[in-house]
């Protein structure tokens, strides 16, 4: 399924500037190079992950939800501006409707819609898929990723302090989670 912007759920996304002239679809295998590239671009920012190398693409698709991983294409070029992906949070059937998900825009491309364009394709499938709770885990210090999420619904869970020691320092993640507005309520 590809998703232009006349087409998509959220129209805020559309509304940003630098947003027209994307499409968003589903993340292919034919992907791969770009998506990692600028999955390393945000390891590299230092704010994104404790994880400091991408992994390979087998290993990237492994946990992930193929229905619910999309790219932002250039409709002209095809090049990726970004994408989203999402995991399930456990084997446990009480928790089929639970996702986690990571969000990576290209560093050309940031600040301009496309996170927005990406994340609210994102939630739209989940609805569509019957997820009942979006999750994800982010660095406090990372407040573009913050405030994308705030203006989606999510909502700060906790602070989960001193987690995990990455390039030498100690730090805390901010879980924010979005519960469904049509499923489980």
């Amino acid at each position: 399924m590809t998703r232009d912007l006349a087409d998509d759920p959220h129209p805020e996304a559309a509304r940003s500037t630098g947003a027209a002239g994307l499409v968003v679809r589903p993340m292919e295998a034919g992907d791969a190079e770009q998506v990692l590239a600028i999955y390393q671009a945000g390891l590299d920012g230092g704010q994104a992950s404790f994880e400091t190398t991408a992994p390979s693409w087998q290993d990237f698709t492994a946990g992930k939800l193929p229905h619910l991983c999309f790219v932002a294409v250039d409709a002209g070029s095809g090049a990726v501006a970004g994408w989203v992906a999402a995991s399930p949070v456990s084997s446990r059937c009480v928790y089929a409707g639970v996702v986690e998900h990571s969000v990576y825009v290209h560093p050309g491309h940031r600040g301009h819609g496309v996170g927005r364009l990406l994340l609210g394709a994102l939630v739209a499938a989940c609805e569509e898929a019957g997820i009942w709770t979006i999750q994800s885990a982010v660095f406090p210090e990372n407040a573009a990723s913050l405030r994308l999420h705030e203006a989606f619904g999510f909502r700060v869970v906790g602070v989960r302090e001193r987690l995990g020691c990455h390039r030498g320092v100690w730090r805390d993640v901010v879980l924010l989670e979005r519960r469904s507005t049509t499923v489980g309520t």
